[in-house]
């Protein structure tokens, strides 16, 4: 699967879902995006569930190779909070990825085959987990707020960046994203003594 083709592949797959959703596009638009026939796709991924499950991966690993960075970089765990939104919040604004395709695809669970239902909870596992380790070092450090107990502030955080996310896309306003990012940010921000 390593490639310049099979990456091409992944991009285009990535685009498509995230402009139509899983139902909605096929190796047929795949071809046509990268300029190749249908059965070299094939030949990379013999089937489009096999494809989304490698488009979730390779997600999933830039989104953990992303917060190792934060975690790395960054000493103040809500400042590192901060600046995942804020990641967000530049890629819908720049339009380089407007939407998580973990929880795009979440929104379609019923439907979805279940290789791709597993891969979507391990994204959203992924995600809980860093979520609450680093609000509970903020918590720690006195950096953050909790309101409720680290999983349910956790659980909150993620569904107002993806909700935002979907506000954003809806309005086609990034200002909706922001103001509410901030809101949910203020929430967790301790008290200015």
């Amino acid at each position: 699967m390593q490639g310049e083709t099979a990456d091409r592949i992944l991009d285009a797959a990535n685009a498509l879902l995230i402009d139509r959703g899983y139902s909605a596009f096929s190796y047929a638009d795949i071809a046509d995006t990268v300029k190749i026939r249908k059965a070299s796709i094939h030949h990379h991924f013999p089937t489009k569930a096999g494809l989304v499950v490698a488009v979730l991966r390779r997600h999933r690993t830039r989104i953990s190779e992303g917060m190792e960075a934060l975690d790395a970089q960054l000493t103040n765990p809500l400042i590192r909070i901060k600046s995942y939104f804020k990641y967000w919040e530049e890629c819908i604004e720049g339009r380089t990825l407007s939407f998580c395709i973990g929880a795009l695809l979440g929104a379609e669970m019923p439907s979805l085959p279940e290789e791709i239902q597993a891969e979507v909870c391990l994204h959203f596992s992924m995600l809980t987990e860093w979520f609450e380790r680093t609000l509970k070092a903020g918590t720690k450090a006195r950096a953050i707020q909790l309101q409720g107990t680290a999983a349910i502030e956790a659980q909150m955080l993620i569904a107002v960046l993806h909700g935002a996310m979907l506000s954003a896309r809806a309005t086609n306003n990034c200002d909706v994203f922001r103001l509410l990012s901030q809101t949910a940010l203020n929430r967790i921000s301790p008290a200015k003594q």
